[in-house]
C-alpha cells in the first residue's frame, strides 16, 4: 500500500450486507463475505478482470458491482458447478453459490428438515451431540465438571 492514498479510497465498503475492509487486498477482502472462501474469491476476481494486488477500498463502483453480479449469479460467468458451495438443492434441484443472509436461513431450513423426518442426524443436532462420528465418551462434554475428584 502506497503511502499517499487516493481521495476515492474507502476505508470500509458494504457489500451483499457485509462490511469490507478496504485496506486488504481484494481476493482476501472477499473471504469476510459469508459463503465465498479464498478459492471462490481468487476465482470471482479472475471472471471481473480486477487486479488481485489492489485494494479493496481502490475499487471503483462499476467493478464492486461486477464482483456482486458475479457471486450472486456464478453459472451465466461460467464458473463450473463443482465449484459451487449448492449442489443440488433439496428443492429446487438446482446448483446454485449461497452467501451472506441466505446461507443461514438455508441452513436452518436443512437442519428442520432433518428433524422432521427424524433420521439419525438430525435428531442428535436436536439432542446437542456430535454427529459426524466422533468419539463421546471422554469428549464433547459441554460446560459440565470435568475430571476425577480425589479421595481423602
Amino acid at each position: 500500500m502506497s503511502l499517499v492514498m487516493e481521495p476515492t479510497f474507502q476505508h470500509i465498503l458494504r457489500v451483499l450486507n457485509t462490511n469490507i475492509n478496504g485496506r486488504e487486498r481484494v481476493y482476501i477482502a472477499l473471504t469476510s463475505i459469508r459463503g465465498v472462501g479464498r478459492r471462490f474469491a481468487d476465482l470471482i476476481c479472475k471472471k471481473a478482470e480486477v487486479d488481485r494486488t489492489k485494494r479493496a477500498g481502490e475499487l471503483t463502483q462499476d467493478e464492486v458491482d461486477k464482483l456482486v453480479a458475479i457471486i450472486q449469479n456464478p453459472t451465466q460467468f461460467k464458473i463450473p458447478s463443482w465449484f459451487l458451495n449448492r449442489q443440488k438443492d433439496y428443492k429446487t434441484g438446482k446448483n446454485m453459490q449461497i452467501s451472506s443472509n441466505t446461507l443461514d436461513t438455508v441452513l436452518r431450513d436443512d437442519l428442520e428438515r432433518l428433524k422432521k423426518i427424524r433420521c439419525n442426524r438430525g435428531l442428535r443436532h436436536y439432542m446437542g451431540h456430535k454427529v459426524r462420528g466422533q468419539h463421546t465418551k471422554t469428549t464433547g462434554r459441554g460446560r459440565r465438571a470435568v475430571g476425577v475428584t480425589k479421595k481423602k
